[in-house]
């Protein structure tokens, strides 16, 4: 239909045969891993039609269901990586995640190889391949798009089996972010293994 972007617009533009698409979940909580998924999918001409879009904009439910018919597709390659509390707290949020980044795309499994990226936010270097990045790329890109939602899932399911290591945190409601029910708990119980002793509200949690 006129006036839709093509959802492979941006990877065609780069004008190789494979592309990888990266993302990060959880640069902003309080507690648990920032998780990155980085995603080669089948370019046009071939068919893939699974209608991925930024993972904040899906349902819960949307999401784990791609999530699922992702991993099924045996043409989509993805690699998962995390970075834990202590390693962020050791080299900083924004260091930790674009850290990450790269390792994603490295651990991309099979042939053939990324010849370029396409990453979502703000520039930074080095990297292993070329890449192009984008700000809001979760909507403008089916590879970014792909990997946030993989990365969402995981980090997801990730932080509901982890209310049940250290409950009374909520993990499973408010996946380790600063709401009010965190903030209370952190107050009251102090905090976990699972915190990031470098965020404020951790090392001072007696302010709330």
């Amino acid at each position: 239909m006129a006036g839709i972007p093509h959802p492979f617009q941006l990877e065609l533009s780069l004008g190789v045969g494979c592309v990888a698409g990266v993302d990060e979940v959880g640069r902003g909580p309080l507690a648990g891993p920032v998780v990155v998924a980085a995603v080669v999918l089948p370019l046009p001409p071939l068919p893939f039609s699974l209608p991925v879009n930024d993972s904040k904009k899906l349902t819960d439910a949307r999401r784990r269901e791609l999530d699922r018919l992702l991993r099924e597709d045996p043409r989509v390659r993805f690699a998962i990586v995390e970075r834990s509390p202590a390693q962020i707290d050791l080299m900083n949020i924004l260091r930790a995640t674009q850290d990450a980044m790269r390792e994603a795309v490295q651990a991309l499994p099979g042939i053939p190889r990324p010849q370029a990226a396409l990453v979502d936010g703000l520039g930074f270097q080095p990297f292993p391949v070329p890449a192009t990045f984008v700000v809001k790329g979760d909507g403008r890109s089916a590879s970014i798009a792909a990997a946030s939602i993989l990365a969402k899932v995981y980090r997801d399911t990730l932080m509901e089996r982890m209310d049940l290591r250290y409950p009374g945190y909520g993990f499973a409601r408010n996946k380790g972010y600063g709401t009010a029910e965190h903030l209370e708990a952190l107050n009251r119980l102090g905090p976990c293994p699972l915190h990031r002793r470098s965020f404020a509200p951790v090392a001072q949690p007696t302010l709330f």
